[in-house]
């Protein structure tokens, strides 16, 4: 049977389903010797397709979803930068097989990462379109008013990098020395949490991502991993329920695929056509 290309290269392990699609539009991948472009499908039992000079292979394997805890001052990628010693998290889990993350964490932060080799899924838990839910917890100098709590619920401005998307912010102990805060976002950009909080003077202490959907760290320590069971890869896929009440922004829409609806794209719908008398 016939499928799309860039999903037959996210299960082979290739990367996510947008890192394949990059991959064909840069004309890296062929099919029967015929180099393809977005959109073309092949027949994994009877088609041969080549990535890189190399044929994809499809033989079945097994899929791997890892939980770890990220301890401080770790590394979510794979290569450190020269001359940077500190460990990364591929160096907890001693495994051969090419596993991708879920959730990026800063060096700086801690909690829980997911690693696996499932492309689909890293492709559906990260892209913005599908608003997977993230959870934190957040300890922060001083007490936020309100008002500010408001703020960062709404959105921030971080200058080039555009308005931080809607999220919930609660607060859960605090005073004027220190706040502990639990943050449930869809979306995120590089220290987003950091940055925003700087922004509205309430510098991060210390930062833990404690759920990715509602699979949640549980016992592990610092430092510590362990495979998910198939209701852990049920919980992960899940969405926090308070998600419903973080409005998206009037932002481009999204089809589920990720790209824009039809009376979205350049030149808008065309508009209503008046009646003559």
């Amino acid at each position: 049977m016939k499928e799309r290309v860039q999903k037959l290269m996210a299960q082979a392990n290739i990367g996510s389903r947008r890192a394949c699609e990059e991959l064909i539009s840069q004309g890296r991948v062929q099919v029967n010797g015929v180099t393809i472009t977005l959109g073309a499908k092949a027949d994994p039992a009877t088609d041969t397709i080549i990535v890189d000079g190399e044929k994809l292979g499809l033989s079945s394997q097994r899929k791997i979803y890892v939980a770890l805890n990220k301890p401080k001052d770790v590394l979510s990628t794979s290569v450190p930068h020269k001359d940077d010693p500190r460990p990364t998290v591929y160096d907890f889990i001693p495994m051969k097989e090419h596993l991708f993350t879920i959730g990026r964490l800063d060096a700086d932060s801690d909690g829980l990462i997911v690693l696996t080799n499932d492309g689909e899924l890293v492709q559906k838990l990260t892209h913005p379109s599908y608003r997977h839910t993230k959870k934190y917890k957040v300890v922060v100098y001083g007490l936020p008013t309100a008002e500010t709590i408001a703020r960062w619920e709404k959105g921030i401005s971080l200058g080039e990098d555009g308005m931080t998307s809607p999220c919930l912010v609660r607060i859960t102990d605090g005073d004027k020395s220190f706040s502990t805060l639990e943050i449930v976002m869809t979306e995120g950009k590089k220290r987003q949490i950091r940055r925003v909080a700087a922004i509205l003077d309430h510098p991060v202490r210390h930062l833990t991502r404690t759920h990715i959907g509602k699979l949640g760290l549980g016992m592990l320590k610092p430092g510590d991993w362990r495979e998910l069971t198939a209701e852990d890869i049920e919980a992960l896929k899940q969405t926090e329920p308070q998600t419903k009440a973080i409005r998206p922004t009037s932002r481009r829409p999204f089809s589920p695929r990720g790209g824009p609806r039809k009376d979205d794209r350049r030149g808008g719908s065309k508009p209503p056509r008046r009646r003559t008398k």
